[in-house]
């Protein structure tokens, strides 16, 4: 990570400096910036494991792919409730065992934060996860990957 980047302290920091990089071409660094404000977000979160870590980082480049998509600061307002009612790794269980993968990969891979996304959470933690929803994220990866 370019040293400019990792100095970011605050998620408006990393959201003015991903803006100016790219106006100047350098969409290295705004990847890099966007990256670090989902950092930034996932340590004010208090996750319990490295799994839980992983997952929230994965709601957190959600909702900045959702902002891109809309055009607006978006919250994953179906994710965190499900969060609250069930607990973070059952949650995300539930939502990548939905027949219907998520709809903003394609963002995600676009913004350089494809590593975030709720399938690649899952893999790197399967135990944690139903047969189910390991073996969605495994078949959505490899799609992903192929196409």
């Amino acid at each position: 990570m370019d040293e400019r980047v990792a100095r970011l302290k605050t998620v408006v920091d990393c959201e003015r400096f991903a803006i100016n990089a790219a106006e100047r071409d350098r969409d290295d660094l705004a990847q890099e910036a966007r990256q670090r404000l989902v950092e930034i977000k996932t340590e004010e979160y208090d996750a319990k494991s490295d799994a839980e870590r992983a997952v929230i980082e994965a709601v957190y480049a959600h909702e900045e792919a959702l902002t891109k998509k809309n055009g607006k600061r978006t919250r994953a307002s179906r994710i965190w409730p499900m969060i609250r009612k069930y607990g973070i790794i059952p949650a995300i269980d539930r939502v990548v065992s939905r027949a219907d993968e998520t709809t903003e990969y394609a963002l995600l891979l676009e913004m350089g934060l494809q590593d975030y996304a709720f399938e690649a959470a899952v893999l790197n933690y399967p135990e944690l996860f139903s047969s189910d929803a390991t073996s969605r994220s495994q078949a959505r990866v490899d799609a992903w990957q192929a196409g």
